[in-house]
Formats: structure tokens, sequence, C-alpha cells
């Protein structure tokens, strides 16, 4: 296999891995990194826009969009999975945490829904947003369409995500008010903006280095 499928491969895992594992985690668990209130989940997803990002770069817009419909199946592929535990019989005697089960999965299929509405127009805005600065800046300034496009994605995300979440009444039971949630979603948005910013240099890294070995589709 060429290096540059190998590669792509690799992204792709990190890519699905991040997702998948962002929507498990979900909002089972709020932490706190550096006085911002963030859900747990969180912290995986900023690794799929570097994912997105980099493929779209170095792959191409069509393989990119691919992607992110792909990740929107295995999603539900996966929910199918945990619903097809949930429902067959228990084992008693012989499960080791049948309640903990349960728990992940009734929260987790409030969050799969509500993240893959939000991932799938966030995903297809990063995505789109990404070509249309490299369109208007003629292929120049990479920082600029890296982080134009996923502060703009990430927010969209966010805002989806968690007002759906919150809606559907899946959220702590501190966030009662609409203010509760604004101030949520400021929180969480800060802390992905924060790291899109950290992951520029990754990109343009990971761009600079590999970009003679992957020539776009």
């Amino acid at each position: 296999m060429k290096f540059k499928e190998k590669l792509f491969l690799f992204l792709s895992s990190i890519f699905l891995t991040s997702l998948v594992v962002g929507n498990i985690i979900g909002t089972t668990k709020f932490v706190n990194v550096f006085g911002l209130i963030v859900p747990a989940g969180t912290l995986a997803y900023p690794f799929t826009f570097l994912a997105t990002d980099l493929i779209c770069e170095l792959y191409g817009k069509k393989r990119a969009q691919v992607l992110v419909w792909v990740g929107f199946a295995m999603n539900f592929f996966m929910l199918g999975l945990m619903m097809l535990g949930h429902y067959l019989k228990d084992a008693s005697g012989v499960s080791g945490a049948t309640s903990t089960f349960e728990s992940v999965y009734g929260f987790m299929i409030g969050n799969v829904i509500a993240s893959m509405f939000a991932y799938l127009v966030a995903q297809s805005v990063d995505v789109k947003l990404f070509h249309f600065w490299k369109n208007l800046t003629k292929g120049k300034y990479l920082w600029v369409r890296n982080n134009l496009s996923t502060v703009v994605s990430q927010l969209v995300d966010t805002t989806a995500i968690l007002s759906v979440l919150y809606f559907a009444n899946n959220l702590g039971g501190n966030i009662r008010t609409i203010a509760d949630l604004v101030n949520l979603i400021i929180a969480s948005y800060l802390f992905k903006f924060f790291i899109a910013l950290f992951d520029t240099p990754l990109f343009y890294i990971g761009v600079w280095g590999l970009k003679d070995k992957v020539s776009p589709d």
C-alpha cells in the first residue's frame, strides 16, 4: 500500500475514533479545563476538525466530504450495536457492570442523535468553508482557511448539540434556563476555539511535512 493511502487511513482512523468516543462519553461527565466547564466528550472533537482539515488540504474536498458521511453512518452503526446489547437478555451472575452499561446507553442515545445532527451540519460547513477560503486566498495563508473554517463550524456544532440536549433534558440539573445553556455553550465553544488555535502549528507541520508526498485527487 502506498504511503498516501496509509496516511489517509491513519487520519480517517483518528477522525472516526474521536467521533465515536466523543459520542459515547458525551455529557456523562463534565470537566473543568482551566476554568471552563465542558462535557468530557468535547475533548475528542478538536481532533475531528484537525483530521478533516488535513484531509481537505492533502486529498481534496471530495474525499473529506465522503469521510464526513462515513463518520455519520458509523455512529449509527455504533448505536445499533449498543441497542442490540441493551435489548438482549442480561446473563445474570456473569455480567460485571450491567447498570453501568445501561446508564451509558441511556445517555448515549440522546447524545448520538443530537451530535449527529450537529455533526453533519458542522463538518459539512467546515469542509465547504475550508475550500471557500482556499479559493478566495488562491491557496495562500494556510492559517486563514484552517482557523476560520474550524472556529465557525465548531460554533455551529457546539450550539446545535447543546441546544438539542437541553430541550431533550439530557443535561445536568444545574442547566435549567436558557441563560444556563448559553453560558455552557460559551464555555464549550471557548475551549474548542483555543484548541483550534493550538492545533494550527500541528496543521502547518502536517501540511509542510506531507504535501510533497500526497497530491490532492
